[in-house]
């Protein structure tokens, strides 16, 4: 298959909280099953609808701390008062297979992973926009998994985090589902 290279990339995925990250890669996953997603610890509550092990590896903070302080983590970040984070072993490995890895991160993980790893993996990154703010705070709501206080505190941060999409090889604005997830496969797959 054209995608298998010596080596694999690290795909690095950010958008805004309700931007349609993780929608987008379920998705996209759908039309390149060979590629690894990183499941991401954190130390917040699953949501009603997640599983452990499936959208995110759920763990005690004092867990998660240690593992910090032990350097499993390729990035880690704190983001509204709970802690997320990459494991270094699962990435690094599946790179050297060939494979390709794409993470759903924020821009400080993003940020953190080019500093310290753009010299020693190929990194691709892409920036998933919202076509709008009200759009985005639509999703929020739709989501029903937060308070108002909390959708208020997630579109302030949004604000700052898209400022940030000029930091990124590639900026894909998520007006349709389906069309994004083709300009996603397009960026990094067809040339």
């Amino acid at each position: 298959m054209e995608h298998f290279r010596e080596k694999g990339r690290l795909i690095i995925l950010s958008a805004p909280s309700g931007g349609g990250k993780t929608t987008m890669i379920e998705k996209w996953l759908q039309l390149r099953p060979e590629v690894k997603r990183s499941i991401s610890y954190t130390t917040r509550s699953p949501r009603p609808s997640e599983q452990n092990g499936i959208e995110y590896h759920f763990i005690p903070r004092a867990d998660f701390l240690r593992k910090r302080r032990q350097g499993f983590f390729l990035e880690w970040a704190r983001v509204f008062d709970y802690f997320y984070g990459t494991s270094k072993t699962f990435c690094f490995q599946a790179i050297e297979k060939g494979l390709d890895v794409i993470l759903a991160i924020d821009v400080q993980g993003m940020r953190k992973i080019m500093r310290r790893f753009s010299r020693r993996l190929p990194i691709v990154t892409i920036f998933v926009m919202p076509p709008s703010e009200r759009v985005l705070k639509e999703r929020l709501l739709k989501r029903k998994t937060d308070s108002k206080s909390e959708i208020e505190k997630r579109l302030r941060f949004a604000k700052d985090e898209m400022k940030a999409r000029h930091e990124y090889n590639c900026v894909i604005i998520n007006r349709n589902l389906k069309e994004a997830v083709r300009r996603l496969d397009r960026f990094l797959y067809v040339k």
